[in-house]
């Protein structure tokens, strides 16, 4: 059943709304989930004409990789719900032409706009009467550079909104491979059972991007990896990874499972931050034969010196009886060899080692999850090489489900489609809650302050490598490796 819903994006003539959102919902339109009567209000400061508006919002839902191609019925359907609207989101006197616009009905407001405003934003919307019981507001990151200040944020639109009517979004939780972890561990009886310290005997968590910080570099010399990518993409994969099996299939009590991981993280503090942590910075190098310049050089940089942090590895530990002495292992950083997004959970050997060294080595079984690229899910299993030799030999293969192979005939939908539909329908189960946040920034928090008393230094690494020597030695120390995209 459609609801019937207007969506309100403020910033809506801003990068996230022309690249995410509008092709998020011309996509919904397509597979008609949206209601007859919904409108988008493309709340801006004026920057394009009307018709300068339509064609960047077309060009933009024909570049995405999640459009097959523009049908012309469906276009003319959602130009239609477009409603370009000029005015200043801090000042309740801009809504009052708007609210003649539309009818009455359920509302979701996106805020594409800097945290620094959600506060007036908020008070004016409130003073302008368009904050209702069924109204939902949806924020983006970053949501603070700490505790203190994510608090402060957090405290400024819950001056306005129910915890119930926030929406804090993460794009990596509405990826397709990263929903199926509840289905893969809770609806197979063939996982759960070995899901814990017995068993696996550590989990490898890789985040890794191609780009550099690029435009963003003023806000991501102030943030780096570890507030940018850290505190809410990787940690929100652990939670999902590890927590303990919900009682329902509900917001709450997806949420509340999360947070229980997120209070067990062992914390990490002065005292052992430099054994468990690095820091890097990429320095100049090659990335597909394309030479590419140092962090402190990129085009938007302010200085020629920056401590920041481009890359971050860390060795987590989860102090539960189902994890304890299991490590997690993080990492995240920019101007790595190749960009892809993946968990392997690595089981422990066989007990008994059955076949001798002359089968060949004997490689312990791994499940990898494969969020970007190629989508899917591949179990590392021992298999008998093939022959009539009088000696057994033993090799690796991958059981491999690919969800482009099994899956042809669905459309995997992007992050945006799944959690704009989600907050259409007033489900929260894929957006954090405000104590899931404090609890992660509690964790960072200490890290950070761990880096800044100790002075821990940043290692260069060369753009196009894995990122620093260092994070090599942080798996070798404990007789591990990083297993890296393509070589497992």
């Amino acid at each position: 059943m459609n609801i019937h819903c207007n969506v309100m994006i403020i910033g809506g003539e801003g990068d996230l709304a022309f690249r995410k959102l509008y092709p998020a919902l011309y996509n919904l339109d397509c597979e008609n989930l949206l209601s007859e009567s919904t409108k988008i209000i493309a709340f801006g400061r004026g920057k394009f004409s009307s018709s300068e508006f339509l064609e960047k919002v077309y060009t933009w839902i024909e570049k995405s990789e999640y459009t097959h191609s523009i049908q012309e019925t469906t276009w003319l359907r959602f130009k239609e719900r477009l409603v370009p609207f000029v005015g200043d989101a801090t000042n309740a006197d801009s809504y009052a032409a708007l609210k003649d616009q539309l009818s009455d009905q359920e509302f979701v407001i996106y805020l594409s706009t800097p945290p620094s405003i959600f506060s007036p934003i908020c008070q004016a919307l409130d003073k302008a009467k368009l904050v209702r019981e069924d109204t939902r507001i949806v924020v983006e990151k970053p949501l603070g550079e700490s505790r203190s200040s994510f608090d402060q944020i957090n405290n400024h639109v819950r001056a306005v909104f129910d915890e119930r009517q926030i929406y804090r979004i993460d794009h990596y939780l509405g990826k397709e491979t990263v929903q199926n972890l509840l289905a893969l561990r809770f609806a197979n009886v063939l996982f759960e059972p070995l899901w814990n310290r017995n068993y696996i005997d550590h989990v490898q968590i890789t985040v890794a991007e191609q780009v550099g910080a690029g435009g963003r570099w003023p806000f991501y010399d102030q943030a780096g990896a570890l507030r940018d990518m850290v505190q809410n993409h990787l940690l929100q994969l652990l939670c999902l990874v590890s927590m303990e099996p919900p009682a329902k299939n509900k917001p709450d009590f997806v949420r509340d499972e999360k947070l229980k991981v997120l209070r067990c993280l062992k914390p990490i503090s002065a005292h052992d931050v430099n054994h468990v942590t690095v820091r890097g910075q990429y320095a100049a190098g090659n990335i597909n034969q394309e030479a590419v310049v140092a962090y402190s050089q990129e085009a938007d940089s302010a200085t020629d010196k920056s401590s920041t942090e481009s890359f971050v590895a860390i060795k987590a530990e989860i102090e539960n009886s189902r994890w304890q002495d299991v490590p997690f292992y993080l990492r995240t950083g920019k101007r790595l060899r190749e960009r892809y997004s993946e968990i392997v959970i690595q089981f422990k050997p066989v007990v008994h080692r059955l076949f001798d060294a002359s089968a060949g080595r004997l490689t312990d079984n791994q499940l990898i999850i494969r969020l970007q690229p190629n989508e899917g899910i591949e179990m590392k299993l021992v298999n008998k090489v093939p022959g009539l030799t009088e000696q057994t030999r033993l090799q690796s293969v991958g059981l491999d489900l690919s969800f482009d192979a099994v899956f042809d005939e669905h459309r995997s939908p992007s992050a945006y489609e799944r959690l704009l539909l989600d907050v259409i329908r007033s489900d929260q189960t894929l957006f954090m809650r405000s104590d899931e946040l404090r609890a992660a920034w509690d964790w960072v928090d200490g890290i950070i302050d761990g880096w800044q008393s100790t002075a821990q230094s940043v290692s260069r690494y060369s753009a196009g490598s894995w990122g620093p020597s260092e994070s090599v030695d942080l798996l070798a120390n404990d007789r591990r490796r990083w297993f890296d995209y393509g070589e497992q």
